[in-house]
Order: structure tokens, then C-alpha cells, then sequence
């Protein structure tokens, strides 16, 4: 096989698997390869192949993160929303006279 229909291959084998995977299985696939490069014993191909496969899941870790992101911004802001006072909250006036004391 070409090396670059290898890399296509590898890159499409990463999109499936990182589908199935678990945001914590990926990071730690991710740093499996960090560590695997980081330590030199690697040949080029492999060495490309691996390095292939953690920009995608990167990539896909960062995905992921941002809708957790997303997530967190809406919940907060209903949050904020619901605990808001209604107009004419009398706990809500008591609250205004007791810090004007």
C-alpha cells in the first residue's frame, strides 16, 4: 500500500475507533503515543503513522471539550437565570431592607 492511501487508511481507522472511545481513552491513547514517540525506538513509518493518529485524536479531544464547554456555559447561565428573583419577590425585598440596616 502507497503511503499515502497508509495514511488515509490509519487517519479513517482513528475517526471510527476514536467514535467508540471514551474522552478519558482517548487521552490516554494520546499520551500512549507521546510516550512511545518521546522515547525514540520508533522507525519513520511508524513514527508518522502514530504522530497520524494523535493529531486526530487531538483533534478530536478538543471536539469533545468544547461541547462539554458549551455545556457548562448554558447550564451556568440557566443557573444564573433561575435564581434570579421574580418581580415582586417579597424574600427578595426583605433581603434589600435588611442590607440597607
Amino acid at each position: 500500500m502507497a503511503p499515502d492511501k497508509k495514511a488515509a487508511a490509519a487517519k479513517a481507522k482513528g475517526k471510527q475507533g476514536a467514535a467508540q472511545e471514551s474522552f478519558d481513552e482517548r487521552i490516554a491513547r494520546l499520551e500512549s503515543i507521546v510516550q512511545d514517540m518521546e522515547e525514540g525506538g520508533l522507525g519513520l513509518e511508524e513514527a508518522i503513522e502514530r504522530y497520524q493518529e494523535g493529531v486526530v485524536l487531538l483533534k478530536d479531544c478538543r471536539e469533545v471539550l468544547g461541547g462539554y464547554r458549551r455545556q457548562v456555559e448554558e447550564l451556568t447561565k440557566d443557573a444564573e437565570n433561575a435564581l434570579r428573583p421574580y418581580e415582586g419577590d417579597p424574600d427578595f425585598e426583605e433581603l434589600d431592607e435588611a442590607d440597607a440596616e
